[in-house]
C-alpha cells in the first residue's frame, strides 16, 4: 500500500475518487431491501433489528468530522484508505453474520467510511489543476445521491434473486477494488497541519451526537415524550454546550468554530441541512407509494426492485447535473447555483403533491428533485472552500457532510411521524394515508424554499475555488509535534 504515483493524473484521480465516494453512499441503500426481514433473518425482536440502520448512522455522524480533522493534520488518503478499510472488513463481517450483534458491528463499521466524500473533495483541492476542479468536486459532492439511488436497485435485485449475504459480498468486492484504485492512482497530498489530535473535543463531539441522533432516530420507538428520549435530548444540548465552550478555549481545536461562525460557511452548513432533510423526504415517500397495495386506491402495487429502478435516473440526473453545477458556479458564483438547486427541489416535490398516480410521474419527480440535489451539492464545497483556510479543508467539508446527516435524520423522524398519525384502516391495519404523503412532500418543497432563503443571505459575490498556492511541503509538520 505504499506505492503512490509520481505526479497526479487528473482524469484517474477524479475517476478513483468519485468511485470511491459512490462506493461508500451504497451502504445508506444497501440494506434497506431487508428492512422488513431484518427481524427474521437476524433472530431478534423488530425494534432491536432497527439497530442495524442506526448504527450506521451513528457511526457515520461521529466518525465524520473526526476522520476529517486527522485527515488534515497527518494525511488524507492515509484517512481515506483507513475509512476504505473499514468498509471492506465491516461487509465482510457482514456477510458472516446472521445474528444481531455481528451485523450491528458490520453495520459500525462500514458507517465510519463515511468521511470518503469530504476527504475525496480536499484531496481535489490540493492535487488538480484549477480549470479541473470545480466539475470534479461537484462531482465527488453528489456522488452521495448518485450512489444512493443506483445502489437501490441492484441491492434489491441482489436481495431477490439471491441469498442476502452476497448483499455484503458484493460491497466488500466493490470496496477492495476501490481500495486498490486508491492507493495506485491517488497521491497523498503534501497539504498537512501536523499537530496534536483534540482527543477531549472528539470524545464530547461524540457523546452529544450520539445523544442527538439516538433520540431522534429512537424517539419513534421510546415515545417523543418518554424520559429516555427527552434525557438524551437534554443530554444532548448541555454535553454540546459544554463542548462549543471547550472548543472556543482549545489550542488545536477539533472543530474551529470561529471559522465555522463565518457567514459563508455557518449559511452553508445551515442550508446542507435543510437539504439533507429535503433530499431524505423523497425517499421515505415515493418507496411506499409505489409498494403500497392499489386497492387502497392511491398504492401502485409495485415491487421492491421496481422502486429501485423509479428512483436510479435521480442518480443518473445529479450526475449529469454536477458538470453544469461547476459551469454556472463559475459564471455566476455558486451562491446562485445553490439558489437554482432549491428552487428545482421545491418544483419537484410541489409537482409530487399533485402527480402520484403513475410510475412515470414519480420517475419525473424523482428526476426533478435529483436534478435540484445534484445542482445544490456541487455547490456547497465550493462555498465553504472558498471561505477556510486551505489547512481546514477536509475538516470544514466533513463537519458539511456531517450537517446533511443531521438533516436527512431528522427528515426520517419527522416523515415517520406523520405518517404514523395520518393514516387510514386498510384490511384491518393502518396504512399511511394519501394525505399523509402529501404532507411530507408539502414540507420537502418548504425545506427546499427555507434552503432559498438561507441561500440568499450568502455573500454575493463568492471567490471561485483554486487549487491552493502552496509549494509542497509548506504546510507539513511533524505528526507528534
Amino acid at each position: 500500500m505504499s506505492a503512490v504515483p509520481a505526479a497526479p493524473r487528473p482524469n484517474a484521480v477524479v475517476a478513483a475518487l468519485a468511485c470511491a465516494g459512490i462506493t461508500v453512499s451504497l451502504m445508506q441503500t444497501l440494506i434497506i431491501p431487508l428492512v422488513p426481514q431484518l427481524p427474521a433473518l437476524l433472530h431478534a425482536t423488530p425494534s432491536d433489528a432497527t439497530w442495524a440502520i442506526t448504527a450506521t448512522l451513528l457511526a457515520g455522524a461521529i466518525a465524520t468530522p473526526m476522520i476529517g480533522r486527522l485527515g488534515d493534520m497527518y494525511g488524507k488518503r492515509r484517512m481515506l484508505l483507513l475509512s476504505l478499510s473499514m468498509l471492506v472488513i465491516g461487509s465482510i463481517i457482514g456477510a458472516l453474520s446472521d445474528s444481531l450483534t455481528p451485523m450491528i458491528v458490520a453495520r459500525t463499521l462500514q458507517g465510519l467510511s463515511a468521511g470518503v466524500i469530504p476527504l475525496g473533495i480536499s484531496i481535489m483541492r490540493d492535487e488538480l489543476p484549477s480549470d479541473r476542479l470545480g466539475t470534479s468536486i461537484a462531482l465527488m459532492s453528489a456522488s452521495l445521491g448518485i450512489g444512493s439511488a443506483l445502489g437501490l436497485p441492484a441491492a434489491a435485485l441482489i436481495a431477490e434473486y439471491t441469498n442476502w449475504h452476497v448483499l455484503f459480498w458484493t460491497a466488500a468486492a466493490a470496496g477492495a477494488v476501490v481500495l486498490v484504485v486508491v492507493v495506485t492512482l491517488v497521491p497523498e497530498s503534501s497539504v498537512r497541519t501536523g499537530g496534536r489530535f483534540d482527543a477531549v473535543g472528539a470524545v464530547g463531539l461524540s457523546v452529544g451526537l450520539f445523544c442527538l441522533l439516538l433520540a431522534i432516530s429512537k424517539g419513534a420507538d421510546w415515545g417523543w415524550g418518554s424520559g429516555r428520549t427527552d434525557g438524551l435530548f437534554a443530554a444532548a444540548v448541555v454535553v454540546l454546550v459544554l463542548w462549543g465552550w471547550y472548543e472556543l478555549r482549545a489550542k488545536q481545536p477539533l472543530v474551529d468554530l470561529r471559522t465555522t461562525a463565518r457567514r459563508q460557511v455557518l449559511l452553508t452548513n445551515l442550508a446542507s441541512a435543510v437539504f439533507g432533510f429535503a433530499m431524505f423526504a423523497m425517499s421515505l415517500v415515493l418507496p411506499q407509494l409505489l409498494q403500497l397495495p392499489k386497492a387502497t386506491g392511491y398504492g401502485l402495487g409495485r415491487s421492491m426492485l421496481a422502486v429501485g429502478l423509479v428512483l436510479a435516473p435521480s442518480g443518473l440526473v445529479m450526475m449529469v447535473t454536477a458538470p453544469l453545477s461547476a459551469k454556472i458556479s463559475r459564471t455566476r458564483g455558486p451562491k446562485v447555483t445553490l439558489m437554482l438547486g432549491a428552487v428545482i427541489v421545491a418544483l419537484g416535490y410541489g409537482l409530487g403533491i399533485v402527480m402520484m398516480s403513475a410510475v412515470w410521474q414519480l420517475v419525473v419527480i424523482a428526476a426533478v428533485i435529483g436534478a435540484g440535489i445534484g445542482l445544490a451539492y456541487g455547490a456547497m464545497p465550493g462555498l465553504i472552500m472558498s471561505a477556510v483556510p486551505v489547512s481546514e479543508t477536509a475538516a470544514a467539508n466533513s463537519l458539511n457532510t456531517l450537517m446533511r446527516s443531521i438533516g436527512t435524520s431528522v427528515s426520517s423522524a419527522v416523515a415517520g411521524l406523520v405518517l404514523a398519525q395520518v393514516t387510514i384502516s386498510f384490511g384491518g391495519l393502518q396504512v399511511p394515508s394519501q394525505n399523509g404523503f402529501r404532507l411530507i412532500l408539502a414540507i420537502g418543497c418548504g425545506a427546499s424554499l427555507l434552503a432559498l432563503a438561507i441561500a440568499a443571505f450568502l455573500p454575493k459575490h463568492t471567490p471561485p475555488v483554486a487549487q491552493a498556492a502552496v509549494v509542497p511541503g509548506a504546510l507539513e509538520a511533524d505528526p507528534v509535534a
